[in-house]
């Protein structure tokens, strides 16, 4: 009888899906935006890694991935669209008040994130929020 009920749970029981974990197929240097070929899935589980291609696929890496190692989230970043020293244009605005300038970005950084840069007229630093148009948005 407890035989018989072992069995009728197992066959009620839902399949257990097999956990991946992404891997890289090749060496990709940091700052690679990484493309569907560049990473595939591995059958081993790791704990803390990625475990789905999209989760990869259009991000930047953020340091060298080797293949076969696992790729975990904070080795990935949004894209970069300010590079470091590129000449930036910095915006404020409060209501109607709107002020532009130029400024030099002092670190790299995608949409969304923040990057230090220093205004090119009175070489005061700031720190801004990068949008994807590459604008800083700055006094926020």
């Amino acid at each position: 009888m407890l035989r018989a009920v072992a069995l009728a749970a197992l066959l009620i029981l839902p399949e257990i899906a097999a956990a991946q974990t992404v891997v890289p197929t090749r060496v990709l240097r940091a700052q690679t935006v990484i493309a569907g070929d560049d990473v595939t899935l591995d059958e081993a589980a790791t704990p803390g890694a990625l475990a789905s291609l999209e989760q990869a696929v259009g991000r930047e890496a953020r340091v060298t991935l080797y293949p076969g190692r696992p790729i975990r989230p904070d080795q990935l970043g949004t894209p970069a669209v300010v590079e470091r020293n590129q000449i930036v244009r910095m915006v404020y605005t409060e209501g109607p008040l709107n002020i532009m300038a130029e400024g030099r970005a002092l670190d790299r950084a995608g949409p969304g994130e923040f990057v230090r840069v220093m205004n090119l007229t009175s070489r005061q630093v700031v720190t801004g929020l990068v949008r994807g148009s590459g604008v800083i948005e700055v006094g926020r």
